[in-house]
């Protein structure tokens, strides 16, 4: 099993939205998408997919994506990002889902060998330039989901493998925040975070630190096209 990570599709959800307003190289990228992914990843494989899937309102509008994603090969995790403004209740989101797509909120995806895929939205990291009062009571939030996604693995017998954020993991030019502390105290051994667009992208956290090796995956970062993070055995 190869793992793939690819995130920030906005794809369209019924809206006129196209994002070639954010530059020529997102023209036609949805189908582009399509193309690398089919040409990437097999049946068997697994492609995580951390948040902004959707630029759809109301979850009834997400359907036409969620069905693009299921005519994707390969067994495919979602977390929520911050433009997902149709995920409300996961419960609902489940029923829509293609067969070969899992919503992960507050639990966790089992790979084999009792490995975990973990995760959660994630926010603006303290230390942020921008960092207020408001983003402190949400980055708490969003912490303790983490570590219920985490814990939650680990009451199972599973050991937490990969993390999905939305966000990054932490502020500009950090290496170190709550949430790595959090991964690397589980014993993840990858993390995968989008979000990030544009210069913003020069300054995300990649690379082992500690253990953990970081992935920016958002899809104009890797050529719109999934990234290969690691294989398992079988």
């Amino acid at each position: 099993m190869d793992i793939f990570g690819i995130s920030d599709l906005h794809l369209p959800g019924g809206e006129d939205k196209p994002m070639d307003v954010f530059g020529t190289e997102w023209s036609g990228h949805a189908e582009r998408v399509a193309t690398a992914w089919k040409d990437l990843v097999a049946p068997d494989d697994l492609v995580l997919v951390p948040g902004d899937l959707s630029w759809a309102m109301k979850l009834p509008a997400v359907q036409g994506d969620l069905d693009f994603l299921g005519t994707l090969p390969g067994t495919i995790v979602l977390v929520k990002g911050n433009h997902d403004l149709w995920w409300k209740s996961i419960s609902q989101l489940r029923q829509l889902l293609p067969a070969n797509v899992f919503a992960l909120q507050n639990d966790f995806y089992q790979l084999p060998g009792q490995l975990a895929v973990c995760g959660t939205r994630g926010w603006k990291s303290p230390g942020a330039a921008d960092f207020t009062p408001d983003d402190e009571k949400i980055y708490r939030r969003e912490l303790e989901r983490l570590r219920l996604s985490l814990q939650t693995a680990q009451d199972r017998g599973c050991r937490p493998y990969i993390v999905m954020l939305h966000y990054p993991p932490t502020a500009e030019g950090q290496t170190e925040s709550e949430l790595t502390e959090l991964m690397e105290a589980a014993g993840a051994q990858y993390c995968i975070y989008g979000h990030l667009h544009g210069p913003a992208q020069r300054q995300a956290l990649t690379g082992t630190h500690r253990g953990i090796a970081y992935h920016l995956v958002a899809c104009d970062a890797i050529g719109f096209k999934p990234l290969y993070v690691t294989s398992l055995p079988g």
